[in-house]
Formats: C-alpha cells, sequence, structure tokens
C-alpha cells in the first residue's frame, strides 16, 4: 500500500472519484440533474433525504449545495467510502453504518421520515431477492408520496443483442477517451485513497467485509419496476434513459 500522506484533502478525493465515475458513466451528471428536478418539483421545499449507498457522498453533497433548507442522512456499508462521506459531508448530514444485504437494514432509519431515497450506481451490487427485500423495507418506512429514484446502469438482455453490443461500444470509448486523458481508473483511484491515512486504516475492514460478495447478476429494467410494485410502491417508471443507463422513478 503506498505510504498514507496528508497532503491530499477529502475534498481532492471526492473531486477524484467524480473524475473516475464519470469515466464509467456517461453523462452522469444528467443523472443528477434529472434526480434533482425530481427532488425539488415533488418533495417539500426542504425535504428530508435518504442518501442509499452513498458512496463518498456524490449525491448527499450534490443536495446539500443545491436544495436549500434539505436534511440528509447518508449510508453506505464500505468503511472506506462511509468514511471519506463523513469527512466531506461534515456536520451536514448524518452518515450512518449498515448494509442493505442484511435484512432488517431500515430499522436504523425509522427515526426519521423520509420526503426522498436517491441512490446511484451501488444496487447492481444486490441479488434481485436481496433487490426486492431493500424495495420492501424502503416501502415499509417511507411515508405515502414519497419518492425513490436509482440511477444505475441495467444492462440489456439477450433480446436485445444489438442495443446490448451499442452499449458495450459506448462504454469503452467513452472510458478510452477519458482514461487516455488521466481520468483515474477504479484501481487508480482506491490506490489515491490509500494515501489518507483517515481511510488507510479501514482498508482491511473493507477487504474483510467483501471478502465474500462475489458480483450477483444483474437485474434489468423491468425487474426493477416489477420488485418496486410488489414491494408497495403505488407508482413505478423512467424518468431518464441513455443507452443502458437509467433512472428508475417510484412514488410510495
Amino acid at each position: 500500500m503506498t505510504a498514507p500522506t496528508t497532503s491530499l484533502t477529502p475534498r481532492d478525493l471526492l473531486a477524484r472519484w467524480e473524475e473516475q465515475q464519470s469515466a464509467y458513466v456517461a453523462h452522469r451528471e444528467n443523472r443528477f440533474e434529472v434526480m434533482l428536478d425530481v427532488l425539488r418539483l415533488h418533495s417539500p421545499a426542504e425535504p428530508t433525504v435518504l442518501d442509499l449507498a452513498c458512496g463518498p457522498g456524490s449525491i448527499a453533497d450534490r443536495v446539500l449545495a443545491r436544495v436549500p433548507g434539505s436534511r440528509v442522512v447518508a449510508t453506505d456499508y464500505d468503511p472506506v467510502l462511509a468514511r471519506l462521506a463523513g469527512m466531506v459531508l461534515g456536520d451536514r448530514a448524518t452518515v450512518i453504518d449498515a448494509d442493505l444485504a442484511e435484512p432488517g437494514w431500515s430499522r436504523r432509519f425509522t427515526e426519521w421520515r423520509f420526503d426522498a431515497v436517491l441512490t446511484s450506481t451501488a444496487l447492481h451490487w444486490l441479488s434481485p431477492r436481496q433487490l426486492l427485500s431493500v424495495y420492501t423495507e424502503l416501502a415499509a418506512i417511507l411515508p405515502p408520496g414519497a419518492v425513490l429514484l436509482n440511477a444505475d446502469h441495467l444492462r440489456f438482455g439477450p433480446e436485445h443483442p444489438t442495443l446490448a453490443e451499442v452499449s458495450a461500444r459506448h462504454d469503452e470509448q467513452v472510458q478510452r477517451v477519458a482514461f487516455t486523458a488521466g481520468t483515474p481508473t477504479w484501481d487508480e483511484w482506491w490506490a489515491l485513497a490509500g494515501r489518507l491515512p483517515e481511510l488507510a486504516e479501514r482498508m482491511p475492514e473493507r477487504e474483510r467485509r467483501f471478502a465474500g460478495r462475489p458480483p450477483q447478476p444483474l437485474a434489468p429494467p423491468a425487474f426493477h419496476l416489477a420488485a418496486l410494485r410488489t414491494a408497495g410502491f403505488a407508482e413505478a417508471g423512467t424518468v431518464w434513459q441513455y443507452l443502458d443507463d437509467y433512472v428508475v422513478f417510484a412514488r410510495r
């Protein structure tokens, strides 16, 4: 592991995360714009928002900066990313450790009345069974009218071979241009994170937590929409799509 250094700030590391993620997710900022638009147009003027599987706090940081008076609770199971989120957000948000793959995780959030749940590039780590469970627990704690917005790659299935091929080629092209220009890859970003002492000390725990969690089968958009309705959401649909990149919407 690279020797820790204090020359790197949490805000610097978040900025590098944004660059790295934008290489893997074309038009990533458009996702956030749509999510914030729905939040502003549908929710109360000063909403309480749950940033689900928050990573280093990308969504929470944007909500707090662009929706005055908002209150944010952020959660992630990754001890490194959750710590970085806490360092970036400070006392502007509450960051809670929770494992979405474990039934009952939502009990840690019942003291808040959420107007919206926002999540990005995260729930694909869950199996279809776990995803339905997460949606069901969210439906149980959200009040009527609250919304869920999930931005993620939802891959085309075998019934759409041409669209799957075009999407894969587009991802490859975007990444090649970004990495050639010096954008850090996923592995390079994690090497950079290891230079921050507060994060380096949490790397072993991260490895322990995810050691037995292989990649899960990817759930297509139709599964998400059906699972949301099965879970108890009154309305579900797509509010944004670019090739196989979606923002899925649901209203409790």
